[in-house]
């Protein structure tokens, strides 16, 4: 319904905005891809938290004075991974306002982008990760692999989405 809603709408679907919500749509399904991908694989150590967590955590004991809850840990992953994909996916979306084919070798440099630019570079420079060098190989290959699926779900995604709003 959404979909069909943008495609009768033409202030709303034009080339540019469309691009952006099928990149958006498609780094939403990408993110949940990468999600389940490190639910089953590893991607730290046990007793390690993840950036994620780190940030919220900070924010939750300045506003509310406690961190988030063992409990809610999950959920608050969640609630930045989300975020975080859909503007990764509407940034490249737009970046491929003038490529409307499928292009997986695309999907699959973004999400190698995405990995080198945050497990293996700032998020670590941020403290907010171990180094690569003190991450186990194992772990970080699960991470790419998890990385490469975010990319290769967004391109697919991006795709679909941005074929069918031009019908």
């Amino acid at each position: 319904m959404f979909l069909e809603h943008l495609k009768s709408n033409p202030t709303i679907n034009n080339k540019t905005t469309r691009s952006i919500i099928a990149g958006a749509i498609g780094g939403l399904a990408g993110g949940a891809v990468k999600g389940l991908v490190e639910h089953f694989l590893p991607v730290r150590k046990a007793e390690n938290r993840s950036a994620q967590l780190k940030i919220l955590d900070d924010l939750s004991t300045k506003i509310t004075g406690t961190p988030i809850s063992v409990q809610n840990e999950e959920l608050a992953e969640q609630l930045v991974n989300f975020p975080v994909g859909a503007s990764v996916g509407a940034a490249y979306g737009y970046g491929k306002k003038d490529k409307d084919q499928l292009n997986l070798a695309e999907g699959i440099i973004m999400g190698t982008s995405t990995w080198v630019s945050t497990h293996q570079t700032s998020l670590p420079i941020l403290g907010l990760k171990d180094k690569p060098t003190d991450v186990p190989l194992k772990m970080q290959a699960n991470e790419f692999i998890a990385h490469l699926l975010f990319g290769i779900t967004t391109e697919l995604v991006r795709n679909k989405v941005n074929q069918g709003l031009k019908k």
